[in-house]
């Protein structure tokens, strides 16, 4: 359709600015301080700006290389979410306001602030956490809000003081990356078999994705070496996946948990839970950017949702329109009017 093609025009004529080659202008951890201006795991070169549109689980549109496995950054950040939720499903978490201490031993939950520290907050992102992982300290990504939080009130980097466990709202990668060694712990399993099995195999996704740590990022859990993943590409490692798994994901969570064929693969209530805003950030859930009073994305309605992550790469759930789409590699200024045209080519389709 004409109009899906002058989106598909728009897209591609506001590439990220982001070289393509992994080796050029690439990568979130180039506007670092040193020493944390380096790479701690893999990249890779990007595609070319590419998406997917679904409606009532149609594709409608699509552009560039939709089934391409290109890095999503942050965005994999809710899918970190996703297996948090099936941890507690499986009773693995019986509380999100417990403290991940008084069950995970040894793994940096054990003293001071770090030991009040429950699921619940490293999911808000109002934790705390105060630490080094993997050689990088907390301290990297102080006072760092990401595009659509609220602005800092320092510069990033600087030793900001902490705050008690849940009363301060930051978006940290490396807590973020705690979580997932938490979860790793909680399961005995590499995320990436866990991810697998409970959630890409029964979404019929494809088996072209990935998901990696860093070089340093290994555990030994019952005798097993594995691997601890990330919950971006800050610094390297994180998830690489295809617009139309990615799409398929989003599906699922459109319809609380069930996938295209009606089959539960993930409970509602959880789904339900990562969607009620964070009490200090409500622009926030669980590990997911949320829209309620319509301040991050003014165009798209306040039900929306979002996984968001640098290049750009979004996830877009709509529930009053049935409709999720996915756009890679968008320069993120001209987000908001990217969601304006898909809605107007949508609705007057």
């Amino acid at each position: 359709m004409t109009k899906f093609k002058d989106i598909i025009t728009f897209a591609e004529a506001h590439e990220s600015p982001w070289d393509r080659d992994a080796n050029g202008n690439f990568g979130v951890h180039l506007q670092e301080r040193p020493p944390w201006n380096r790479l701690y795991g893999p990249i890779h070169s990007r595609g070319p700006a590419s998406g997917v549109i679904v409606r009532e689980g149609s594709e409608l549109a699509a552009w560039g290389e939709p089934d391409r496995a290109d890095l999503t950054y942050s965005v994999v950040k809710t899918y970190l979410a996703l297996l948090a939720g099936i941890a507690y499903d499986r009773g693995l978490i019986s509380d999100v306001n417990e403290r991940i201490g008084s069950r995970l031993q040894g793994i940096g939950f054990d003293e001071g602030n770090n030991a009040q520290v429950t699921w619940k907050q490293l999911l808000q992102q109002t934790s705390e956490w105060g630490g080094t992982l993997w050689d990088i300290p907390d301290q990297a990504d102080r006072y760092s809000t990401a595009t659509f939080g609220t602005p800092a009130e320092g510069v990033k980097g600087d030793a900001r003081p902490l705050q008690a466990a849940g009363t301060y709202w930051e978006y940290n990668d490396i807590r973020v990356n705690q979580l997932a060694l938490a979860l790793l712990y909680l399961f005995e399993k590499p995320l990436p078999d866990v991810f697998r099995e409970t959630i890409m195999r029964p979404l019929g996704a494809s088996e072209d994705w990935q998901w990696l740590g860093y070089d340093n990022s290994w555990v030994e859990i019952n005798g097993q070496r594995m691997q601890s993943v990330t919950g971006g590409t800050h610094w390297g490692g994180g998830m690489s996946i295809s617009a139309r798994d990615q799409a398929k994901i989003a599906q699922m969570m459109l319809n609380f948990g069930k996938n295209a064929g009606g089959e539960r693969v993930l409970s509602e209530a959880w789904i339900r839970q990562m969607l009620q805003p964070c009490e200090i950030a409500p622009y926030y859930g669980y590990l997911t950017w949320l829209n309620d009073s319509q301040r991050i994305f003014p165009a798209v309605s306040a039900s929306s949702y979002f996984g968001i992550g640098a290049g750009s790469s979004l996830v877009w759930v709509e529930p009053e329109r049935r409709m999720v789409a996915v756009i890679r590699w968008l320069e993120a200024t001209y987000a908001n009017e990217i969601f304006q045209k898909i809605l107007h080519a949508v609705d007057t389709a």
